[in-house]
């Protein structure tokens, strides 16, 4: 799906093309994003704006602004991806056309846990509803786009291994954990799932790099440090390393 294995996670209101490009050194995707697509994850999110002062992509035309900066990345050696937020299909649906035109992997949200959003019905919601969060993701795969979905663990009553499934079955390609502090739930999905696995989480260097490609995952993501170039520069090298110890047989063997 992408090489090297490390991603660079969406920050909302802050990942944008000029920071895709600034981590294009050591990634080999960067996910933009959020952007919301709907009215009603729109209206959350200028809720969010006005009362608590967040960031939050909220350009005039969406699907446009998304159209400009994948564009922006033609050039650069990255894979890109766009977080996206909707409760509806129709949008999804001419974005990650869009997506796909850009050979752009198109990532459905799933993982957000603002009251507003989550009131509109998306972000961590549809972890409770998977029948609706795999609608979301058929319309998605149906206009030839890549799609990943965003999820995180540690939500009592959700079972994200039959969250993958569901997934799965409706055309996701990669499914993008956001471990918390449950990393073994990396190695259930894992073991029970085909999906193109990325592991993200506290993600800084040699030990957390190591301990989720252990658990299973394909690659890994970084968050809030996307914009250090330190950190970016250690999990890369920690990601090159399993890569020639795991070519060569030699992962788990004392030197």
């Amino acid at each position: 799906m992408f090489d090297p294995r490390l991603a660079l996670a969406s920050l909302s209101g802050e990942s944008d093309a000029e920071w895709a490009a600034d981590g294009a050194e050591w990634a080999g995707a960067a996910f933009l994003g959020g952007v919301c697509l709907d009215e009603p994850t729109r209206e959350a999110a200028r809720r969010m704006v006005a009362d608590r002062d967040r960031s939050e992509f909220l350009p005039a035309d969406p699907v446009a602004f998304v159209d400009d900066q994948l564009a922006a990345l033609s050039g650069v050696d990255v894979r890109p991806g766009i977080n996206v937020r909707s409760t509806a299909t129709e949008p999804l649906r001419e974005v990650a056309a869009v997506a796909a035109d850009h050979d752009a992997i198109v990532e459905v949200n799933a993982h957000c846990r603002q009251d507003e959003l989550c009131a509109a019905g998306a972000g961590e919601t549809l972890l409770r509803e998977p029948e609706r969060l795999a609608t979301l993701v058929d319309a998605a795969a149906s206009s030839g786009a890549d799609v990943s979905v965003k999820v995180r663990t540690e939500l009592d009553g959700v079972d994200l291994v039959a969250v993958a499934d569901a997934v799965e079955r409706s055309g996701a390609d990669a499914i993008h954990v956001d471990a918390m502090d449950s990393e073994e739930v990396i190695a259930e999905i894992a073991d029970a799932s085909d999906l193109f696995l990325i592991a993200n989480n506290g993600v800084r260097g040699r030990e957390s790099v190591r301990e989720y490609l252990e658990y299973g995952a394909d690659a890994v993501s970084v968050g809030r440090p996307s914009d250090d170039a330190a950190v970016l520069a250690r999990v890369a090298d920690a990601v090159e390393e399993w890569r020639a110890e795991d070519e060569a047989g030699t992962v788990g063997v004392e030197p």
